[in-house]
């Protein structure tokens, strides 16, 4: 053997065991590297060992330098992989313009018309009930009306058309956060039937969820 051939082959062994990024353990390598060792010495044809050699060692240090690459971009940015897969979200929409402007005209707090929406719909515009209420305040289609709502589906009118009727709540008495929502919910006649919150559970549990959040 030549000696250029068993320096070619000391140089496979070294890449193979870096391009594996596993140094410390070198049983397996040392062992593949003695069995092509024996074959070589028991070759007949060294010139055209040789030849083999330098392709294959070409072939590894291109793979080395592959997972060199590949390591070094991810020990720079270890979250790179994981933004270019992660899927984004572009359809969230935000209606606070129209909650401002809508708490501005009718003087309410912002949080409080948010804190009803969040209740009534979860800020799904197309969200509607059992009873016919629809959009985002979950108005129904008389009270809609009544309040000059055209499109009980569209989001800007829906959000004016439920503060209007919050806020006409408010005045009504006098101020009481707990019995507008209340009105809101069960409608002012059995709040003044009952001269307070009424004893429906579901009325109850939503002034109680809505004035959390609104407190919150």
């Amino acid at each position: 053997m030549k000696i250029q051939d068993f320096r070619t082959l000391m140089d496979l062994q070294a890449i193979q065991q870096f391009s594996t990024g596993n140094i410390t353990n070198t049983t397996s390598s040392r062992s593949m590297f003695q069995e092509m060792l024996t074959g070589l010495m028991s070759s007949d044809t060294l010139e055209n060992t040789s030849q083999s050699l330098g392709s294959l060692l070409s072939t590894v240090e291109t793979k080395a330098q592959s997972i060199l690459q590949s390591n070094a971009l991810t020990s720079l940015n270890p979250s790179v992989t994981a933004i270019s897969t992660k899927p984004t979200s572009e359809t969230v929409t935000s209606f606070d313009d129209m909650i401002s402007e809508a708490a501005s005209l009718y003087n309410l707090p912002e949080k409080l018309i948010k804190s009803v929406i969040k209740q009534e719909s979860n800020f799904n515009p197309s969200a509607t009930s059992y009873a016919g209420a629809a959009g985002l305040m979950q108005l129904m289609p008389a009270t809609a009306r009544s309040l000059g709502v055209d499109d009980i589906t569209d989001p800007k009118q829906n959000i004016m058309g439920g503060s209007k009727y919050l806020s006409q709540m408010l005045s009504r008495y006098n101020g009481d956060i707990e019995m507008a929502l209340a009105a809101y919910n069960a409608g002012p006649g059995n709040v003044d039937k009952y001269n307070g919150i009424p004893p429906f559970s579901e009325t109850q549990n939503y002034v109680q969820k809505v004035f959390k959040s609104y407190m919150s």
